[in-house]
């Protein structure tokens, strides 16, 4: 981490005249190997946190202010930190600092004045969480030192997202930033909040794709299927009561219900269902070490999401589709919201080099667009470094 303080420090002294008093701190992005729009349904996620990481040098100011620079933007924002409790959202990039901020004053943690620089090493748009990886970095900056329960500070982080970003997600994304483990995934029951590690097999390397495209229906239809999600329950219900989400639904019961969910709510109800049931088929294959068996969830889970649930992308099924052919490859699936972004693929270690070749030359002539590639490797949570 040397060499990112080394940077941050250089950069906030050129933007803020000064680099007295600077802490430094990391919230790193991820990578969902499977379990996706399972969070916001209370059902099971397997992230893990990456290397890839929002990275926040912190200083004081003597103006009274919260004043926030993206390097990668060149852009900064303030307010008077007596105005955050208050502040409306401005639907910009800053939404995200300034939430958290907001649900810190809110959760009686007062924010002081100072001057945050903000370097992400997270593609933006990738599906890799640049977003949460802001909030959390900011979460840890903004407190100072200060300490809060894990499980508090991770819901004070989608709160933000939810309340003031207005982006309905689960909480998959801010639990794995802020509780990531070096050298495992996370399998996340999003109704209790515990955890469990899964290590991976060896034998498998693991990397994400990025389409470098993200088509403009991402938002609303993230915010169709919680809805259509929600529709779907309702229906349920009628013939079992005490169901509150579908991650109070299997297979049998869905198969049961089916006639009477309305035909797009089925469709959406039917990936949820399934894709629960998959995290817990792939963490068996994985303590197996039957990469044959990931790599079938992989693609299992990647045509519910094409077909069923409707979130992929030609750019997104064209990786997938090109990859399976690759020698060496288990397999693919999208990862994150959809409708561009990343996807992720189980590769034997002794094929990686060909099958980065492979899928770049291939994406470069049918969309004429060099995707870039980022080798994963499970990361520890967000931290203050330096």
């Amino acid at each position: 981490m040397a060499g990112e303080t080394r940077v941050l420090s250089e950069s906030y002294g050129r933007i803020f005249g000064t680099a007295a008093g600077l802490r430094f701190f990391r919230g790193p992005g991820r990578v969902n190997l499977i379990g996706e729009h399972t969070d916001y349904n209370l059902g099971f996620v397997l992230p893990m946190a990456l290397d890839m990481a929002c990275f926040i040098a912190a200083g004081p100011n003597n103006e009274g202010k919260l004043r926030v620079y993206s390097d990668s933007l060149r852009e900064t924002v303030e307010h008077p930190v007596g105005e955050l409790a208050n502040l409306k959202p401005a639907r910009h990039w800053s939404d995200y600092p300034i939430g958290v901020a907001q649900q810190l004053v809110r959760a009686g943690f007062p924010v002081e004045p100072a001057n945050l620089l903000i370097h992400s090493t997270v593609p933006v748009g990738s599906g890799l969480s640049s977003s949460a990886a802001l909030e959390t970095s900011t979460a840890l900056a903004l407190l100072g030192g200060r300490q809060m329960d894990k499980m508090e500070f991770v819901k004070l982080c989608r709160r933000a997202e939810n309340e003031f970003a207005g982006m309905p997600c689960g909480i998959m994304d801010q639990y794995i930033s802020a509780c990531g483990r070096e050298g495992s995934a996370i399998r996340i029951d999003c109704r209790s909040l515990e955890n469990e590690a899964v290590q991976l097999p060896a034998g498998v390397a693991i990397f994400a794709v990025n389409t470098m495209v993200k088509h403009d229906l991402g938002a609303s239809a993230y915010r169709e299927r919680v809805r259509e999600c929600r529709e779907a329950v309702e229906a349920i219900q009628a013939v079992k009561p005490e169901v509150k989400s579908l991650r109070d639904v299997d297979v049998a019961l869905f198969e049961c219900a089916a006639g009477r969910i309305p035909p797009v709510a089925r469709k959406r109800a039917k990936h949820v269902v399934t894709e629960d049931a998959r995290v817990e088929q792939f963490m068996d294959a994985s303590r197996r070490g039957d990469l044959a068996r990931m790599g079938q969830l992989f693609v299992a889970s990647h045509r519910s999401l094409q077909h069923d649930y409707e979130v992929s992308c030609e750019e997104l099924d064209f990786l997938v589709d090109t990859a399976i052919g690759i020698p060496g490859v288990f397999g693919s699936r999208m990862t994150g919201g959809g409708f561009g972004g990343c996807t992720v693929t189980l590769v034997a270690p002794e094929a990686a080099g060909a099958f980065q070749q492979k899928i770049a030359a291939a994406y470069r002539e049918r969309f004429g667009i060099d995707p870039q590639i980022y080798p994963c490797k499970p990361s520890a949570g967000a931290a203050e470094i330096g």
